[in-house]
């Protein structure tokens, strides 16, 4: 029989000393290094040639190849300044259908026939390669034979270096393609909708007086993450394997004090904050807010705006420092959007707005009544996301959502749009006349001297809504902790862009025609509203009102993950993306097929995963438990530890036997089977084995508890 389970590994787990074993890096040297690690324009502006400078910034800013002279250039510069870093090695780093990032390391040395070496990092080494793609998710976009792919440089987003303690990396952000020129990768879809949001947007934006070459998608995603002490995580097969608890019973103190959010941040973990920023600010990541959240050992990191396609790379590698950093500090971090049960999950809330170089053209302005530029472009992206709202509901679902979305703050699935008061009685009064559209500036006076009187907002900040304004932005919060940001931002700048250039269609004749652009925007406006109201919604979203009222409008409530991917083919989808050139309909089925196995695998992971657990740990240590009280005589106790036992068993022969192999003709019936089948027969499991855990001996019990890995920090 193993020795009793002791709490010695707790206060092992609590111990941390600054400077110590772990996390020794001296944080407080002042030192100016952000983005010190990026192949950023101000280094190409130093190392280039003028004119190849030039050409590179005028090649970026218009959309065009490099010639080979301008490439070579290019790749020389950035070989020399890699090696003055360290480097040995480069890699095209993309984003293949994983969700994560992929790399092939290739060195800079090749040898030569006289027995030497010599450095050598070409324009051809630079522009493209050519990984092999068979081992990566493609959605029948490529034959299991045709292991061709390639990688091409993306400009656009500057080249960094990744630092290890042995060495460093130069990596090039690249786009995927199979060897027929289908994506394989989320930067290709977003680079389209990027282009695509830009077009119609410059055509609207000069309809309505404003001169403008290009017009932006900025985003500026935030990311909650769990910290647990490593000790615990790897002493539990369910978050090594699956990345979240499916087995704990609830502590007796979760987040109900309330006395985690905002917090005052333990000091272990504060130095793996400044760590993790310091790392990221040097690969030129902007971040600039970090706070303790909701629940205990839950946190939260958010960087200021930038372009679509750079803050997707940049997202991208914040998870992996983070998650890299942690392990310097005894931590792990968990980014599963619900580790565990019974306290809040973790979002990643994508702040998406669009700009010309001058202006934000979703800032309302002190008169967002009389704004007619954001007006405009406000009821586009009503319209769009009333239109597309399954679809957008499509680009946040995983198996790890469907526990997420619908409680603890995160939005329920039902997508609607939270305006504020000030707004919607500005779009109300402009849909009916009546009333009046201004909102008087108010102020909060605090009753005392010595406290300024504060300005108070038009609107709250609507936690429950799952698409909120929230400024001079429009911020989705159902996105999942460790997903891409990339198909939801393409997503979104697509339907957008489909929008503004329907309501452009309209504005033009009416122009032309002589109506004064203050009519012909209002009534564009006041069209867009009114068919679009419905989408619009600023009470409790967690409600059953609110279900029953969302029915009533004709809302679609996408509990599950099975019910909302079938939207990513939907035809209005595929007309959609086809129409702007985003995504083809061969594409978009690849990627509903990936998102569908996907689900299917982590289910299955999980269901396997929870048999063991049952059945080699949790079963074992009742049956000692039951032995020992035998031994002691206690009747009662005995009793109902016997029917428990039994209860465990049946439940577990009812999972094993859902786990076993079986034959689907589709991925999409087998995505209904482990919903249907798997994930009750999980959830029977894990009921009779958090009742076991509150009655079993503590020093049998084989799993460190919630009050464990929540609370010892």
């Amino acid at each position: 029989m193993p020795a009793p389970r002791t709490r010695q590994q707790n206060v092992t787990a609590a111990q941390w000393a600054a400077n110590g074993g772990l996390g020794a890096t001296d944080l407080t040297e002042s030192i100016d290094y952000y983005g010190e690690n990026v192949f950023s324009p101000a280094v190409q502006k130093e190392r280039l040639s003028k004119d190849t400078f030039k050409r590179l910034t005028q090649a970026v800013a218009n959309g065009e190849g490099l010639d080979v002279d301008l490439a070579n250039e290019v790749a020389n510069a950035m070989l020399e300044w890699a090696l003055e870093k360290g480097a040995t090695h480069y890699t095209h780093w993309f984003q293949p259908l994983t969700g994560a990032t992929a790399e092939k390391h290739d060195a800079f040395f090749d040898p030569q026939p006289d027995g030497t070496a010599i450095t050598e990092f070409k324009g051809k080494d630079l522009i493209q390669a050519e990984p092999d793609a068979s081992s990566f998710p493609s959605g029948g976009l490529r034959a299991t034979f045709e292991a061709r792919g390639y990688t091409a440089w993306d400009p656009t987003s500057p080249a960094f270096i990744l630092e290890n303690p042995n060495g460093a990396l130069l990596c090039i952000p690249t786009a995927f393609v199979s060897w027929t020129g289908e994506a394989l990768d989320q930067k290709i879809p977003l680079l389209r909708s990027m282009d695509a949001l830009s077009k119609a947007a410059v055509k609207a934006v000069g309809l309505l007086g404003i001169e403008a070459e290009h017009v932006y998608a900025s985003v500026g995603p935030e990311q909650e993450y769990f910290l647990i002490d490593e000790q615990y995580f790897y002493e539990r097969a369910d978050l090594v394997n699956t990345g979240r608890t499916l087995f704990g019973a609830k502590p007796p103190k979760g987040q109900q004090l309330d006395d985690h959010y905002f917090g005052s941040i333990p000091e272990r973990i504060l130095a793996f904050m400044m760590h993790s920023e310091r790392e990221l600010q040097r690969l030129g990541i902007p971040i600039k807010t970090r706070h303790n959240e909701v629940a205990p050992n839950q946190f939260e990191l958010a960087p200021i705006y930038e372009g679509s396609n750079v803050g997707a790379d940049h997202q991208q590698l914040t998870m992996q420092i983070l998650q890299n950093t942690a392990r310097d500090y005894g931590l792990v971090c968990l980014l599963h959007e619900k580790p565990f049960a019974g306290v809040n999950g973790s979002g990643k809330h994508n702040n998406w707005s669009i700009s010309t170089s001058k202006a934000n053209l979703l800032d309302p302005g002190e008169t967002p009544h009389e704004n007619l530029t954001f007006l405009f472009f406000c009821a586009a992206t009503l319209k769009a996301v009333d239109r597309h709202a399954a679809l957008l509901r499509a680009t946040v679902a995983n198996a790890g959502q469907d526990h997420r979305l619908g409680a603890n703050e995160a939005p329920p699935a039902i997508i609607s749009v939270f305006l504020g008061s000030e707004l919607t009685k500005a779009f109300e009064f402009i849909a009916s006349g009546i009333g009046e559209g201004k909102t008087p500036k108010e102020t909060l006076d605090l009753g005392t001297a010595l406290l300024p009187v504060l300005p108070k907002h038009g609107g709250d900040r609507n936690r429950t809504s799952p698409f909120a304004f929230t400024g001079n932005k429009f911020e989705f919060r159902a996105l999942g902790s460790s997903q891409s940001i990339s198909l939801t931002n393409t997503v979104l700048n697509t339907i957008v862009a489909q929008a503004i250039d329907e309501m452009s269609a309209k504005l033009e004749p009416m122009l032309e025609a002589g109506t004064s652009l203050n009519e012909a925007v209002l009534t564009v406006v006041k069209d867009a509203y009114v068919e679009h109201r419905r989408i619009v919604f600023d009470g409790d979203g967690y409600s059953d009102e609110w279900s029953a009222e969302a029915e009533k409008r004709g809302l679609l409530n996408l509990r599950t993950t099975p019910e909302a991917l079938p939207w990513l083919t939907n035809p209005q989808t595929v007309e959609l993306f086809e129409a702007y050139n985003v995504l083809s309909e061969r594409e978009l089925e690849a990627r509903e097929e990936i998102l569908f196995e996907q689900y299917v695998i982590k289910l299955n992971i999980e269901g396997e995963t929870t048999a063991q657990i049952a059945r080699t740990q949790i079963l074992p240590a009742a049956v000692r438990h039951l032995a020992e009280l035998k031994a002691a005589g206690h009747e009662a106790l005995i009793s109902e530890t016997t029917e428990l036992l039994q209860e465990l068993f049946f439940a577990i022969e009812k999972l094993e036997s859902a786990n076993e192999i079986h034959e689907d003709d589709t991925i999409v019936r087998e995505a209904d089977y482990m919903r249907d089948v798997v994930v009750p027969a999980m959830a029977a499991v894990r009921e009779v084995g958090d009742r076991l855990e509150k009655i079993v001996a503590d020093d049998l019990w084989p799993l460190p508890k919630y009050w464990e890995m929540l609370f010892i920090k």
